[in-house]
């Protein structure tokens, strides 16, 4: 026994010197995250982007790199703002988790009870919807289902419509059994911390989370924005040459993807999620619970593990505003965002008290800065070999790219070769309408057939034949590659009485959800 006792004493020194040597050989250093960002910088078409990295409970990194706008050349700093769009979620929830313990809700109230008009597309869902389910993705509704009313900016939709419009969206898979992503009920969470505080999604953000964590440079909205003079501008490359466009304007509120902020504020965001609602000296102050951070990351949601054996992967899922997941046997938490022009990630990997956040300013190649910079710099702390990350994601962006590119041009082509083709335009000219994203008409705009939508402006454009009868829009809207095919029924007199649409890029975002559209003629 004593000898037993011996060995297991030395076995587990030898455990406790192996850690250490592990953790002493994967420490990484300033130079090398420099390097890492500074060569994708290189290697990806993006006009700016910005980077933290805190480990061990303090901020080891932050540098700002490029330009906030190709045209001003002005550089990016540790202070810039972006919009980090859907990496406001975790914001959302926490609001909600401190919500809880004020004893003002709880997890598993139904929606109805604070929202009595709150619909969904059958009774049993719409008395069953609770809050969690606001957050998680189970819907059972399609990927980005209804999102036409968020984007592109400039519609008239309230959040009242949304509400309302539930009840006209198509189920996909039946309630909590898949993973489908949503922003709509993200907006639905937005007005119920509203109703339930008595400030705005906007107001208490600011107020509760912001402010308590030194986040003094950060904003809710854009109309929130007094000086802009370190605000980031928006880069799209989906026209050909990179060019700014228009900032996203705010939606019916942030809670989906709001916030406006940047890296060295980040960090104390990053620093709370890793001490588990603590913050400030001594981390004696609670923002939320280290109940509720479990609850927050915890997997609500079950998706398709990585099955590569790079990260030896077991589960992956969605907790209340994170992807959640392993690799190498540590938790991964994280998170990206996207809207025209600004794309961003959260990560953290708790075992090894580790986040990083990436800002970046362009469209599509953001992606790729932020995806191979992360994956690198995690590598590195697990200890792997360089599997030559950035220069994998500039291949496969560019090959998505181009096959993408390709099968546009080839949809364009076939309608400059049938531009002779003779339609009778009065078969298709008239109003239609959709029973949760309204009316669009088609008219004659000089010699040309037009469509255009009546509650979301930005949405109007030539149409022309494709073939059969199928026609091709190209919007005026170009910020994101969103041009739609229209597909049309007709009656035996020849004459439409509705279309159906679906996007022409295979890459098109899926908050153009045109396919969930059936408008009928009205006039």
């Amino acid at each position: 026994m004593k000898n037993a006792t011996i060995c297991k004493f030395y076995l587990l020194l030898f455990l406790v010197a192996s850690t250490f040597q592990v953790q002493a050989q994967n420490q990484v250093s300033p130079k090398q995250i420099d390097s890492v960002v500074t060569l994708a910088m290189s290697k990806f078409n993006v006009a700016g982007c910005a980077i933290a990295v805190v480990k061990d409970g303090k901020i080891l990194f932050e540098k700002g790199y490029g330009v906030k706008s190709m045209d001003s050349k002005e550089p990016v700093d540790i202070n810039t703002n972006f919009a980090i769009a859907s990496n406001s979620k975790a914001f959302t929830t926490v609001a909600l988790a401190m919500l809880v313990e004020e004893g003002k809700i709880n997890w598993d109230d139904k929606v109805k009870t604070h929202i009595p008009e709150f619909t969904m597309y059958n009774d049993y869902v719409e008395e069953n919807f609770n809050i969690i389910d606001l957050l998680t993705h189970r819907s059972g509704l399609g990927l980005g289902a209804g999102d036409l009313m968020l984007f592109p900016q400039g519609s008239d939709f309230t959040i009242a419509d949304v509400l309302a419009n539930f009840k006209h969206l198509k189920p996909e898979s039946a309630f909590r059994t898949k993973w489908d992503y949503d922003n709509l009920l993200y907006l639905v969470a937005g007005e119920l911390i509203a109703r339930k505080s008595g400030m705005t999604w906007e107001a208490f953000i600011a107020s509760r989370i912001f402010k308590p964590l030194g986040m003094d440079n950060s904003h809710t909205s854009l109309s929130e924005i007094i000086d802009t003079s370190n605000l980031s501008a928006s880069h799209s490359t989906e026209t050909g040459d990179m060019r700014v466009i228009d900032t996203f304007e705010d939606m019916i509120n942030g809670a989906a993807g709001g916030i406006f902020s940047n890296v060295n504020d980040l960090s104390q965001w990053l620093l709370v999620q890793l001490n588990e609602g603590k913050y400030g000296d001594s981390l004696k102050t609670e923002l939320f619970s280290k109940e509720n951070h479990y609850e927050m990351w915890k997997i609500h949601t079950v998706t398709d593990a990585n099955s590569s054996p790079r990260y030896n992967s077991h589960f992956a899922g969605y907790g209340l505003g994170w992807f959640l997941s392993d690799v190498k046997g540590n938790m991964l938490v994280e998170h990206t965002g996207g809207l025209p022009g600004m794309l961003s990630e959260t990560l953290m990997i708790p075992d090894l008290d580790l986040g990083i956040v990436i800002l970046t300013n362009t469209s599509n190649d953001g992606a790729g800065v932020f995806s191979s910079v992360s994956k690198t710099i995690v590598d590195m702390y697990l200890g792997l070999d360089d599997f030559k990350w950035i220069d994998k994601y500039a291949e496969h962006m560019a090959s998505k790219q181009s096959g993408a590119e390709d099968a546009v041009k080839k949809v364009w082509d076939t309608v400059a070769n049938n531009k002779k083709t003779k339609i009778k335009t009065a078969n298709y000219i008239g109003m239609y309408e959709d029973v949760w994203f309204g009316k669009m008409e088609i008219f004659m705009k000089g010699k040309q057939m037009w469509i255009k939508s009546l509650r979301s402006p930005l949405l109007s454009g030539p149409i022309q034949f494709f073939k059969d009868e199928t026609f091709a829009v190209k919007w005026d809207y170009q910020d994101m590659n969103a041009d739609a095919f229209v597909m049309f029924s007709i009656d035996e007199n020849g004459k439409t009485n509705g279309f159906t649409m679906k996007g022409i890029s295979p890459e098109i975002d899926f908050s153009f959800d045109f396919q969930d559209l059936n408008l009928k003629r009205i006039d």
